[in-house]
């Protein structure tokens, strides 16, 4: 995947982006829809839906965690996040990215305190092309690839050598392809499974062009193309859904769902950090389920 690095996010990333811990500042380009209430027991710790008992909140009253997110969903899901955090009194400041390479970049570096944009499988590649030390700490939602109308707009209009878009990065072009080869557009071999490269397909009786694309350019370039398989996110963020837009789209039960859930990341020997923990305990909360539920119709699908 490429960069997409402007001079205005460079600088902003300048300004926002240091070490936790520091003077509280608002969450950046997330909204705030979602509502959770916590109360006091007979200690003073705070119980009740997104708090973790376990944690001691008084402890970290005055902290900041700094989180990396896409805009959509997960910006908008840690927003929710955020009401019950200050409760507690701790600030979620949400830096938005719109690639898949600085959030992880500046979570190793310590600019961030952790991130939240990202698939296991995809975390789990990352680490072995960059030697970087990232970890899951909890898995929040997954989000189903769809197979999207552009100029063409049924799987049976689709004429011999139609252009289909598809993720460029290895995890969810091995999903895209899957998703294609579900719905008998081409085979592939069957020992590829969700490692799945084009040098896999064995039958193209269409004869399509399949053309690999950065994940959040997909959207943008759907109606130069007949098709596009596009990430979740992205399809969100460009005001489809996954579950009334696309023309097919991978399940939620399917072994897709269990092999890329979204999660909250941080640098390895972070996992027991108290303000980690108490964001994982916010994010796996009721509240969040429900806005999950009740925003994204289905392109969301909370794992808790």
């Amino acid at each position: 995947m490429k960069k997409l690095i402007s001079s205005l996010l460079a600088a902003s990333l300048a300004l926002s982006l240091a070490a936790c811990g520091g003077s509280a500042s608002s969450a950046s380009g997330a909204s705030s829809t979602g509502s959770a209430s916590g109360a006091s027991d007979e200690t003073g710790a705070l119980t009740g839906d997104g708090f973790d008992e376990s944690i001691d909140y008084a402890a970290l009253d005055g902290t900041t965690i700094r989180v990396g997110a896409s805009p959509t969903p997960h910006a908008e899901i840690l927003a929710v996040a955020g009401d019950i955090l200050s409760q507690a009194g701790i600030t979620l400041d949400v830096v938005e990215f719109t690639d898949y390479i600085q959030p992880n970049t500046a979570t190793e570096n310590g600019d961030l305190d952790a991130n939240y944009f990202q698939h296991q499988d995809y975390l789990n590649t990352f680490n072995e092309e960059n030697g970087t030390h990232l970890v899951s700490v909890a898995e929040i939602h997954y989000e189903p690839l769809g197979l999207y109308p552009g100029k063409t707009q049924s799987i049976d209009q689709l004429a011999d050598g139609a252009l289909i878009l598809v993720p460029n990065d290895t995890s969810n072009e091995a999903r895209a392809l899957q998703l294609l080869a579900d719905q008998g557009l081409i085979e592939l071999d069957p020992d590829a499974g969700l490692t799945a490269t084009q040098n896999d397909i064995t039958s193209n009786p269409k004869n399509l062009q399949i053309q690999e694309m950065e994940a959040a350019q997909l959207p943008r370039n759907l109606a130069s193309a007949d098709m596009a398989v596009i990430n979740g996110n992205y399809a969100t963020q460009a005001g489809f859904s996954s579950a009334s837009d696309a023309l097919a789209a991978e399940s939620a039960d399917s072994d897709a769902a269990q092999i890329y859930p979204n999660v909250l990341v941080v640098k390895e020997g972070r996992e027991t950090d108290p303000a980690i923990l108490a964001l994982a305990a916010a994010l796996q909360s009721d509240a969040v389920r429900d806005y999950i539920n009740e925003t994204y119709g289905g392109a969301v699908v909370p794992l808790f």
